[in-house]
């Protein structure tokens, strides 16, 4: 857990200053029992560490044991916090817990907009129509959008949704700061004893769908690369018909430090789309891209300024919105229909060495490997 980046703040404190602070400090922790979303776990273990050092000072325990990882993640949150004092940490809690009000707030505001259609039956997406656009929001920001088997199946929800209704395109972007973080690896640590074996198979099934949702969606797919994007959400994206992405977003497939394979057609279309010799850095050897390097390799089609992002690019898709959707259709069917059928046996392949790598004892070690490393930062 990073020290964290709010400003300090140095006021000449009086006895009448001090009282105030005491019950704004204490409204706070009222406050954030009224939040409705959970805020997640890096926030809530700044807030943990701010009320710590706000009600006892710097920290005065002993450090716990490298595999009490929740104890020790707290510890880590507040001694990081240093000789901070504690009429500041108060100062920090407050302003913390007022901006996840405030942007509670204006979710709830903007969700509630009567030009923005909600589509209902999600939990881990946000599934919205206007302007004639389907937009698909990954919405586990606390996970770093990690996917879930939930949200898998939500997804390809979404897209069916898509597929029919009467929206000219569809979008793909992330809420927060990460676009998505790849799969959660939770998916793969929660099979019951003897189970394993099952799980592998249900997955590899599972993926396969998934995918096969991507390569038969009839309408423009766009994604909107808004932050990271690690694992499929990355291999997908050959996928997708156009990439537009912040210039903060970075492109990862660590397949190989996981003990694991490509998929999501990567393993045929990347070679197409950057060359044997890009691809193969990426895919086997886990390089991570800048965004500028991934539209330098035709993975990404075009790089906006993070600070004009969101504005540039939703101005630009309502424009493509616009345009006749039938006509949008049979286009895409003439570029992408040749490969359809390469593309599903791709995914087929994939999948089955997916399986057959998820049982190998390679691929358990790698994945106990990096959550123990994890637990260290």
């Amino acid at each position: 857990v990073q020290a964290l980046c709010i400003p300090a703040i140095r006021l000449h404190m009086t006895a009448a200053t001090m009282q105030v602070s005491q019950q704004d400090f204490e409204k706070a922790q009222e406050h954030l029992k009224l939040l409705k979303k959970d805020p997640g776990n890096e926030v809530k273990l700044k807030l943990y560490a701010l009320f710590k050092q706000a009600t006892e000072g710097p920290c005065n325990s002993p450090k716990p044991g490298m595999l009490d990882f929740v104890k020790k993640a707290k510890w880590d949150a507040w001694n990081s916090l240093g000789n901070l004092s504690q009429d500041n940490a108060k100062q920090k809690y407050t302003e913390l817990v007022s901006s996840l009000v405030s942007a509670e707030s204006s979710s709830q505001v903007k969700d509630a907009a009567p030009e923005e259609s909600r589509h209902d039956g999600y939990e881990t997406i946000i599934v919205t129509t206007k302007n004639n656009i389907t937009k698909i929001m990954f919405n586990r920001p606390e996970r770093k959008n990690a996917i879930s088997h939930k949200m898998y199946r939500e997804i390809i929800k979404a897209l069916e949704e898509a597929a029919k209704n009467d929206s000219t395109i569809a979008v793909i972007t992330g809420n927060g700061e990460y676009y998505c973080s790849g799969n959660d690896l939770n998916n793969f640590t929660n099979a019951q004893a003897g189970e394993t074996e099952k799980m592998a198979k249900n997955g590899a099934v599972l993926l396969k769908e998934f995918v096969a949702h991507f390569i038969d969606f009839p309408k423009p797919l766009i994604a909107v690369v808004n932050g990271p994007a690690i694992g499929i959400s990355v291999t997908l994206l050959g996928l997708c018909d156009i990439v537009y992405a912040s210039d903060m977003a970075t492109f990862h497939t660590p397949f190989s430090q996981l003990g694991q394979s490509p998929e999501g057609c990567s393993s045929y279309l990347f070679p197409k789309i950057m060359g044997l010799a890009k691809a193969n850095e990426m895919l086997l050897f886990n390089k991570k891209l800048t965004a500028a390097e991934a539209c330098a390799q035709g993975l990404v089609t075009e790089v906006f300024p993070d600070r004009t992002f969101q504005k540039e690019v939703w101005a630009r898709l309502k424009a493509y919105a616009s345009l006749p959707e039938n006509s949008l259709a049979v286009s895409k069917q003439l570029l992408r229909g040749l490969e359809k059928e390469k593309l599903h046996a791709v995914n087929n392949q994939e999948c089955e060495v997916l399986k057959e790598r998820w049982l190998s004892d390679e691929c358990l070690n790698a994945i106990v490997s990096f959550f123990q490393k994890k637990s260290k930062l």
